[in-house]
């Protein structure tokens, strides 16, 4: 009686699998929201692991220390938000037309501030509910991007520490998971 049973639902799961294969090949492409959190988990995971588990470990152990001069210095480990900006400069120099960057309402570099009153609105966003990606499309030159603005967490006590001790920081009092920016992607869209 099983194995009855069993042919006519493995008959009717295989033909279901072909008909979504199938229709597979009629589907315009994975949605650009749902690349961008594809992207921003990895980006997201590769930092944390880099901030937690290099800078904030070498640090407690008297190891080396990460520096804004790093490339000057021995020793040093870049920030990591250097990290995420030479990564992405890397990216680009493989030819994709994908973009991410850290950009904050208080940053500590000048260039890391809202490009224009969408990012910043996207900032404010992002800080007011976390949990959800400020979503638009921007054109630059002739070309548009889906643009996706992901909450940067402060994930570590290295992150906490630098950025409210830095000279130039205009916030200085961040904490443990608090909202110390956004994470920018961009990818382009044919419109």
């Amino acid at each position: 009686m099983r194995r009855r049973l069993f042919v006519p639902i493995l008959g009717l799961a295989a033909g279901c699998l072909l008909t979504t294969l199938s229709n597979a090949s009629d589907q315009a492409g994975i949605p650009p929201e749902t690349v961008a959190d594809y992207i921003h988990a990895v980006i997201e995971a590769d930092r944390t692991f880099y901030t937690i588990h290099v800078v904030e470990r070498l640090q407690k152990e008297g190891g080396a220390v990460a520096a804004e001069n790093w490339r000057a210095k021995k020793n040093v480990l870049p920030l990591p938000a250097q990290f995420l900006m030479e990564s992405s400069d890397l990216a680009t120099k493989t030819g994709t037309k994908v973009r991410y960057r850290l950009i904050s309402l208080w940053p500590i570099n000048p260039h890391n501030g809202p490009y224009n009153e969408s990012e910043k609105k996207g900032l404010e966003a992002v800080r007011e509910h976390p949990e959800r990606s400020a979503t638009g499309t921007v054109k630059v030159g002739s070309q548009t991007y889906f643009q996706a603005i992901y909450a940067d967490r402060a994930v570590s006590q290295a992150c906490i520490g630098c950025h409210n001790a830095h000279a130039r920081s205009l916030k200085k009092d961040f904490e443990l998971n608090d909202v110390m920016g956004g994470l920018v992607i961009e990818i382009p869209v044919d419109r």
